[in-house]
């Protein structure tokens, strides 16, 4: 599954050398020239990973990654500040507002491809298409493929995302709202029970192979992905 990075940054130059390489590297590129039209990009649908200019028109980069570590809906998504201002006390003010790297001015694109996918893989099991396994579920983000035990479970596109969803923050409770968020984009017009319409057929997709019962209703709150009964 191809990774999608939003990059904000007033440069022009700079967003056109960084849309060249991550084209390259097979990364889906969104681009912003300020905070307001970040956070515009936001609302369509959630990227798996920020590329930000400290320096921007505005509003800074540490006021957007402290926005965004604020917000209950985008405080996951991992942040690269990429600036030119490079002493030890700037670097620290970055990564205490929510950054998870830090890349100096002027960098190379081998350097930041490998830091995109040094904080990918930090971030997420999934981060590098890496199996991801709870109580025996696998999931491979790669092939498309579940699998529990050796049984081989057939799985709609919306119900994969679900459970890649579900077990990459397993044990955490999210309402319907935040499913939809983040699984359908803010902007999408669908009502809050076609998530449970989903987790119905994500249920039945599982129930043969025994492992339905991980997707686990939360009375008046929402579902989690539990092991734990």
């Amino acid at each position: 599954m191809r990774k999608t990075i939003l990059i904000v940054e007033d440069e022009k130059p700079i967003r056109e050398m960084v849309a060249f390489a991550l084209g390259r590297a097979g990364y889906d590129l969104v681009e912003a020239g300020d905070v307001a039209e970040a956070f515009e990009q936001l609302s369509h649908k959630l990227p798996d990973l920020v590329l930000l200019d400290w320096m921007l028109p505005g509003a800074s980069g540490i006021e957007f990654a402290r926005r965004m570590k604020r917000d209950e809906l985008t405080r996951d998504v991992p942040i690269v500040m990429l600036t030119a201002r490079g002493e030890e006390e700037d670097k620290v003010s970055g990564l205490e507002a929510g950054a998870d790297d830090y890349i100096t001015k002027p960098f190379s694109p081998r350097e930041l491809m490998a830091r995109i996918k040094a904080v990918l893989r930090r971030v997420s099991p999934e981060g590098e298409g890496g199996v991801i396994e709870v109580a025996g579920l696998r999931l491979d983000p790669e092939s498309h493929r579940v699998t529990g035990g050796d049984v081989d479970i057939e799985i709609g596109p919306t119900e994969f995302r679900l459970l890649t969803f579900f077990m990459t923050h397993p044990e955490r409770v999210f309402s319907r709202t935040q499913l939809l968020d983040r699984i359908w984009g803010r902007n999408a017009y669908v009502e809050e029970r076609t998530v449970d319409v989903h987790i119905l057929r994500l249920r039945k997709a599982l129930m043969p192979s025994g492992f339905d019962a991980l997707i686990q209703t939360v009375r008046g709150v929402g579902y989690r992905l539990s092991s734990k009964s």
